[in-house]
């Protein structure tokens, strides 16, 4: 109970326990991976030993990420570290049973992902160069966009599968991971350079007007354009949402106007009307979601056998490895929390939702100690929403609460550029965690 005290007290007591409770919460996850990698190395029946390597560079990356971030920043929030390290040990056993050729490259894009995290999180002028040359970083994702758009590829090798992918060699990334970060960067730094020019055109304090003057539209006009380019030229429905979202959920923080939550609705339910008209893939998935069950041996296989997963794993699970959660196709990616839910069952979904919630409050926590400095503040809200927003699409997706939209779960599914970002984000909200407020 003591401990559990001190993780609820830290911002109280100074940031004395800050280490003590970051190694605690590492030591307590070391042991759940050593166990259930256990676990993988007795059911197979050959020998292997590639369990203990994802492991081993796991340990390596958790002692020398620790480390570093207690000697630059000591007055970082103890919490957010070891809850990502748990989530991506937690992703390296599940990769590791359902599709083991991936699972080395995962390891090795775990190693480069905290190595970039801790560079972002130690860099001292981060956080100003963000908003210094807003300008370049967007025009820098602008021309990663434009050359997907042109070059980009599918790792698959299908010839009518969405073509999001950059590639040199055998070396392929998603630039949209990228660009979710650019977009929340300059998207944080103009909202707050335009605050008083935003805040000036409510009336009565009401919220139900905002100045539409060219300097408030701008963003906009372009925001929507972007998202169009994905939707129309990528067939990416996913990255399309989670950028709009999160463009409006900004606005809406910025602004406090009601106007801006509820045209951003109206606005994603008329371009999903017209999307279902123009798009087969986006009509392809309102209509398995809608009913999945008259082609659950066809076109509806996917989502059918990921609600049976949910179905089997009960309220305690199947036990690693003892489930079936390869019959769904691409588990490993889309559908990595059906796997989970199969085989961790109830009690699994919670701890995963518990600690996606915990990294959403402590996000939400940094940019309320910020709120004197705006740019400090909606970018914290923004990083932290890219969290809240892409957890909620995928695992509400697998459920068929919500139609699916072929995102990421952070730092559980395969995904190199993914696990990039999603640490990378990580490192900006430890540098915003350890400032003085």
């Amino acid at each position: 109970m003591t401990f559990i005290a001190d993780i609820f007290t830290v911002k109280r007591e100074g940031k004395a326990n800050t280490r003590r409770i970051e190694v605690r919460l590492l030591v307590i996850s070391a042991l759940f991976l050593f166990v259930n990698f256990f676990a993988m190395t007795i059911i197979h029946s050959d020998t292997r030993i590639t369990e203990w390597i994802h492991l081993i560079v796991w340990i390596i990356s958790a002692i020398i990420g620790s480390t570093l971030l207690e000697r630059y920043l000591p007055g970082r929030d103890p919490l957010l570290f070891p809850i990502t390290m748990f989530l991506s040990g937690w992703g390296l056993i599940l990769i590791d049973r359902l599709a083991p050729a991936f699972a080395e490259r995962q390891t090795i894009w775990l190693a480069i992902s905290v190595s970039a995290m801790l560079l972002v999180a130690i860099t001292p002028h981060i956080l100003r160069w963000l908003r210094q040359f807003r300008y370049v970083l967007l025009l820098l994702g602008i021309l990663l966009l434009l050359g997907t758009i042109l070059l980009g590829t599918n790792p698959s090798g299908f010839v009518n599968a969405p073509q999001l992918w950059l590639g040199f060699g055998s070396i392929f990334f998603q630039p949209s991971e990228a660009l979710k970060i650019i977009l929340v960067a300059f998207l944080a730094s103009y909202l707050a350079e335009q605050y008083p020019a935003i805040r000036t055109g409510m009336i009565d304090g009401q919220g139900w007007h905002i100045s539409m003057s060219p300097r408030v539209l701008g963003p906009i006009i372009l925001m929507w354009g972007i998202c169009v380019l994905i939707l129309v030229w990528q067939r990416d429905l996913g990255t399309a949402i989670l950028f709009f979202t999160i463009f409006m959920l900004l606005l809406y923080v910025a602004s406090g106007s009601n106007l801006v939550p509820i045209s951003g609705a109206l606005l994603i339910i008329a371009a999903g009307l017209v999307a279902y008209k123009a798009f087969p893939v986006v009509r392809l998935r309102m209509d398995i979601w809608i009913n999945p069950w008259p082609e659950a041996d066809g076109r509806a296989f996917q989502i059918v056998q990921s609600l049976l997963a949910f179905a089997a794993g009960g309220p305690f699970g199947q036990g690693v490895g003892q489930g079936s959660p390869t019959y769904i196709p691409v588990v490993h990616s889309d559908f990595v929390f059906s796997a989970l839910a199969e085989e961790w069952g109830l009690l699994g979904i919670i701890t995963v939702i518990a600690c996606i919630g915990i990294l959403v409050a402590r996000g939400l926590q940094i940019a309320v100690q910020q709120e004197r400095r705006s740019f400090l503040s909606l970018l914290a809200v923004g990083l932290t929403l890219l969290i809240a927003t892409q957890s909620f699409l995928i695992m509400a997706g697998v459920l068929k609460l919500v139609p699916l939209t072929g995102v990421t779960l952070p730092y559980l599914s395969y995904g190199g550029s993914s696990l990039l970002a999603s640490f990378v984000i990580i490192g900006l909200l430890l540098r915003l965690s350890a400032l003085e407020y």
